[in-house]
């Protein structure tokens, strides 16, 4: 199970993101501004944080200071119909995805899965079996 940050101020945006990616299988918890998105990222390490453009717009230095478990990744939406806000050079190339949700919520999906599947493969997963040991 991939433990998701969702960070952003739009709870209806947030409870909907939640169900789908609970649906999928993974475990979203929320904040609804960067302090408390620090906190939980901190005890719980996603593996991936969502949070809103309009946030990391305002404060790219807090969002790149978000605690992330080994090979996670930041993604930043926007809901539909906002204007896409200019972002500081260095939080973009640290953003794996920019979307648009909830109309690009099955890429989120994607995203989560796959960085779920690049953990596994590292050996970085929680969910690690131990090899089968076979007697000779």
């Amino acid at each position: 199970m991939t433990k998701i940050l969702l960070v952003g101020q739009d709870e209806a945006l947030l409870e909907g993101l939640v169900q789908t990616l609970a649906a999928g299988g993974h475990s979203a918890f929320v904040a609804f501004s960067l302090a408390d998105a620090r906190e939980l990222a901190a005890r719980e390490l996603p593996l991936m944080a969502v949070v809103d453009r309009r946030f990391a717009a305002a404060s790219a230095g807090e969002v790149l200071t978000l605690s992330l478990a080994a090979g996670g990744a930041l993604v930043l939406f926007r809901g539909a119909g906002t204007m896409a806000l200019a972002l500081a050079p260095a939080l973009q190339r640290a953003v794996l995805a920019d979307l648009s949700l909830p109309l690009e919520r099955n890429r989120l999906l994607a995203l989560a899965q796959s960085l779920e599947g690049r953990a596994r493969a590292a050996g970085r997963s929680h969910h690690n079996v131990p090899p089968e040991t076979h007697p000779s």
